[in-house]
């Protein structure tokens, strides 16, 4: 049993303040509390569709694949713009899975099948409703079967990396790597042991 058991929260007003690549709605709830007490309040959320995000490793060489692209919220915020990540993207149709089999071969050239699912996260539940399924897939140097680097009528320019897994880790402390996904899926490699 939970406090949360009494709780009725009722969907009052959805207004769309901004439709784009992305959607914000300003929504008003009617909302009683565990204790009873009746309150209305707004938020704003920003609706985004799905994602996916894969970490690729070389267990022979201990190595990762990374991205680095440009990102417009680090350059808003006055940070280096150009952020190293794992390969992601938008799950446009279809299952996560195959997204991350297309989002691997477009952003890095190579191919993976049946890439294992890790779990499911929100990454900012109080103000966007992307929720990224994680992926991991094994790979080598027979499976590079394109130079990657994006599609270029999404306007994407990526530079693709190959790093050591132990310094990929190292990054995320030195502030090099500062996109949530990858630290989360470095992490997941590192308490599973495969920077030993």
């Amino acid at each position: 049993m939970s406090k949360f058991d009494k709780t009725i929260v009722k969907l009052i007003a959805d207004e769309p303040l901004w439709k784009g690549w992305s959607h914000l709605h300003g929504l008003e709830y009617d909302y009683t509390d565990s204790s009873g007490k009746r309150s209305t309040f707004k938020r704003e959320v920003l609706e985004r569709k799905p994602a996916v995000a894969v970490l690729l490793v070389d267990r022979q060489k201990k190595t990762t694949v990374l991205v680095r692209q440009f990102r417009a919220p680090a350059h808003l915020m006055g940070d280096a713009p150009f952020l190293l990540e794992a390969p992601a993207g938008l799950i446009d149709s279809g299952e996560a899975e195959d997204t991350a089999c297309r989002e691997v071969l477009e952003e890095t050239g190579y191919t993976i099948t049946a890439p294992r699912f890790l779990f499911a996260a929100y990454m900012s539940p109080g103000a966007v409703s992307e929720k990224i399924h994680f992926f991991y897939a094994e790979i080598s140097d027979a499976q590079k079967l394109a130079d990657g680097g994006g599609l270029e009528d999404e306007h994407e320019d990526l530079e693709v990396l190959e790093l050591p897994l132990a310094d990929a880790l190292a990054m995320i402390e030195t502030g090099e790597i500062i996109d949530a996904k990858t630290i989360m899926l470095l992490q997941w490699a590192a308490l599973n042991g495969m920077a030993d």
